[in-house]
């Protein structure tokens, strides 16, 4: 071998040696939920040039719990989940994941990273890929360059697919181009990549907007079947959706100018004068 070609294959070999050294990731204590409370926000407060999105707003979600969050616009629901997720740091207060991880010291990615997914209202899939491709790219594992040039799945990876599949009523679109779904379809398929990820705590934003009515349906036996496995928070103005999901015993809670308005069943708020005035009407 003349001397170019071995400088040229030690080049080589050091670059692809450089593209194949495992990626190094944020590792945070496992989240402590022996106390039984899943997320705990105390007193934030945030303001955007003067306004108060959020005003000294205090909430707890327990273990298992599937919390329905309801408001107007403009109460802070969308804001609440940003500070919750890393996207904005609140001006003061505290939010915890259990009982021992201080989530505002944490960048967005090291939330996800330990067990909070969020969904938005506009579903975001990859068009081009099929349902079970999406599946497979949300796979909860640590896949670097090489990883993910050689990675082929073993049987527990393709039993949770499996299982996912079924629990988003995709089993039958399995194969199909997610860009071919229904809207309503697209919603399932991502909310199904999220829990590839095995989130402890599910953040949800008008998850049946745009849904047909037995898409909705379909999508509240989905996040019952959820309850207890995952903490969920769901932030929703559709009123049957919310009635369909509390089933007349869960705590609903009404935002309003970044506060805490009310809080208690379903039937409760609708009877509470003050949301009745500034969100449900007469």
């Amino acid at each position: 071998m003349t001397p170019d070609l071995m400088e040229a294959g030690a080049r080589i070999r050091a670059e692809h040696e450089a593209r194949a050294k495992p990626v190094r990731r944020f590792v945070a204590d496992e989240p402590y939920f022996g106390q039984g409370v899943a997320l705990y926000v105390e007193g934030i407060s945030v303001s955007f040039d003067g306004f108060k999105a959020l005003n000294a707003l205090s909430l707890t979600i327990d273990v298992g719990e599937l919390r329905c969050i309801i408001g107007p616009n403009g109460a802070g629901k969308t804001t609440m989940m940003d500070c919750i997720t890393g996207k904005t740091k609140p001006d003061a207060g505290k939010v915890f994941f259990g009982s021992n991880i201080d989530l505002l010291g944490l960048t967005e990615p090291q939330i996800a990273q330990i067990g909070v997914g969020r969904k938005f209202q506009k579903p975001t899939v990859y068009e081009q890929l099929t349902v079970f491709e999406n599946l497979e790219l949300a796979l909860k594992a640590d896949r670097g360059v090489r990883a993910a040039l050689f990675h082929r799945l073993n049987g527990e990876q393709r039993d949770r697919i499996a299982e996912v599949l079924l629990l988003i009523h995709l089993k039958e679109e399995v194969q199909r181009t997610a860009g071919l779904l229904s809207h309503g379809q697209k919603q399932w398929l991502e909310i199904g990549m999220l829990l590839m990820q095995d989130p402890k705590l599910l953040l949800l934003d008008e998850p049946v907007a745009g849904m047909t009515d037995e898409e909705t349906e379909r999508t509240a036996e989905l996040f019952l079947s959820l309850e207890g496995k995952h903490s969920l928070v769901v932030v929703e103005h559709d009123m049957k959706f919310v009635d369909q999901l509390t089933e007349g015993r869960k705590k609903v809670t009404v935002l309003h100018e970044g506060s805490v308005l009310a809080e208690g069943l379903l039937s409760e708020v609708q009877a509470n004068e003050e949301v009745v005035e500034v969100y449900l009407g007469r």
